[in-house]
Parts: structure tokens; C-alpha cells; sequence
């Protein structure tokens, strides 16, 4: 449950994300009331997500990494952004180093 928690305040953040984009730089009003509710809905569920005992370091490691990587694809899908090897390369960088942190915490 508590991962599934973590999932949905991932979602929730990218489609902030991703409103705000479409927002153009908050030009367009009428995305303000979605980003605002996307963005509070996400740290909510990250909320309960801790609430339920996940340790922060790997909460917040694996919703910044995801948000991060979708954010990414979806921008380029949804809105033609560039999407690089080299911003692949970093994508999987900090996929290993959210991967390390859990590793860690695990371990502990």
C-alpha cells in the first residue's frame, strides 16, 4: 500500500508538472486551479506514503528520480521537448543512484 501511495504522489507530480507546462508560464489562467490541486494531491500522498513508515530518504529519492524521468518522456511525447542520449544517460544515473539509496536503506 505504501508504494502505491508513493506511485500516486508521483503521478499527481508529473501531471503538476505538466500542467504547468501547459500553463505557458502560467499565461494561460484557467491551469492554475489543476496545477495547484496536482501539486497538493502529490504531497499528500507522499504524506501518507511516510505516514505508513516509508523511510524519506527513499520516498523522496524514488518521487524526484520518477518525476524526473517521466516528466522527461511525457514532455516529449505531449509537448515535442528534446529528449537526448545524454539526458537518457543522466535519466539512468539518477535511476542507479535512487536504486543505491534503497539498497542502502534496506540494508540498514
Amino acid at each position: 500500500m505504501t508504494w502505491l501511495l508513493l506511485g500516486a504522489a508521483i503521478v499527481s507530480e508529473v501531471a503538476g508538472t505538466m500542467f504547468l507546462r501547459a500553463s505557458d508560464g502560467l499565461r494561460r489562467k484557467r491551469w492554475i486551479p489543476a496545477i495547484a490541486t496536482a501539486y497538493v494531491v502529490s504531497f499528500g500522498f507522499l504524506t501518507l506514503a511516510l505516514a505508513r513508515g516509508m523511510a524519506v530518504g527513499v520516498a523522496y529519492g524514488v518521487w524526484a528520480a520518477s518525476g524526473i524521468a517521466l516528466t522527461a518522456v511525457i514532455a516529449r511525447v505531449a509537448f515535442g521537448e528534446p529528449l537526448t542520449r545524454t539526458m537518457g544517460a543522466g535519466i539512468a544515473l539518477v535511476a542507479l543512484g535512487v536504486l543505491l539509496v534503497e539498497l542502502g536503506a534496506a540494508s540498514h
